[in-house]
């Protein structure tokens, strides 16, 4: 591994400090390290004269792998620029949840050198795609369409190729992929879909009907929504990132894009040990070794 992408997005002191000390174990196996040109002064003076000042956009061109500090959404960021490439991603969370960004820096260390060992597993993870226009916007967590400037629901006309399900009434609708799934649609009651499960989920936010649930259906299906908002329009979110505006009677089509996003992941450990590590998953509100009581909840 020689060339490896440094990725951040917002300058974080605490990002950066982390950045400063991972530069020097990769110093320690060889490695070119680049960075965008804004973050090379904020570096460790002595970082500054290792690390080559490359553009986020063109990584492509010179990394083997990129290395992204921060949280999930530095990661979601990394994903789109390096949306067409056949470059892996590996995520060190500098910040809260860290899902995407699965690698903790209390184990910086123990991660980098397994990564420059080769002892890591790469994953591929589906993505999603709406044409806007002349414009194609993709999505490695989810698409949302909401209500915007107004407390008043908008409805939804859905078809899933061609076919319809029906006039939806919520706040709004999530589209997401399996990644996505422990991400906003997960807060909205929708389900946990391990990241293999060839499927595409469509969860309702707020609805209002008690028998409007989340839907599962095949990624090979392509989901079309009539917008109907007592605003005239209504917001596309691309991963939280991206918001593009949606007329009355426009008709926003989500299907899955040939792309593809790789991750870096722990050699040692499964997607049911992340959800269990960082939503609690399973995880039994009595520990019967700890607390010999049978049945006893101890506050």
């Amino acid at each position: 591994m020689k060339n490896i992408g440094i990725f951040e997005n917002n300058g974080k002191p605490e990002a950066i400090k982390w950045i400063d000390y991972s530069l020097g174990i990769l110093r320690s196996y060889g490695s070119e390290c680049a960075v965008r040109p804004e973050l090379v002064n904020l570096l460790d003076k002595f970082n500054r004269s290792y690390v080559k000042s490359i553009p986020h956009e063109e990584f492509e061109k010179f990394a083997d792998v990129v290395i992204s500090y921060g949280g999930d959404g530095t990661m979601l960021s990394a994903a789109r620029i390096m949306l067409n490439s056949v470059i892996p991603i590996m995520g060190i969370n500098v910040g809260k949840l860290g899902f995407l960004a699965e690698f903790s820096v209390n184990q910086l260390d123990k991660s980098l050198n397994d990564l420059m060992k080769g002892n890591y597993r790469v994953v591929d993870r589906t993505v999603i795609e709406s044409d806007f226009g002349e414009e194609k916007i993709f999505a490695l967590n989810d698409f949302v369409i909401e209500k915007k400037d107004s407390s008043r629901m908008i409805t939804l006309d859905g078809y899933v190729n061609t076919h319809y399900i029906g006039s939806l009434r919520a706040d709004g609708l999530i589209i997401t992929t399996p990644t996505g799934s422990t991400a906003y649609s997960l807060s909205c009651g929708g389900p946990i879909i391990t990241p293999a499960t060839e499927v595409i989920c469509i969860t309702p936010i707020s609805p209002h009907s008690l028998t409007l649930r989340p839907l599962v259906i095949p990624d090979s299906s392509e989901v079309a929504l009539v917008v109907h908002s007592p605003t005239g329009d209504a917001s596309l979110v691309a991963d939280g990132q991206i918001r593009k505006i949606v007329k009355n009677g426009d008709t926003v089509r989500i299907r899955k894009s040939d792309a593809k996003v790789k991750l870096i992941k722990p050699l040692e450990s499964s997607y049911f040990d992340l959800i269990r590590a960082k939503l609690l998953w399973a995880v039994n509100v009595v520990d019967s070794e700890k607390n010999p009581v049978e049945g006893k909840i101890f506050e």
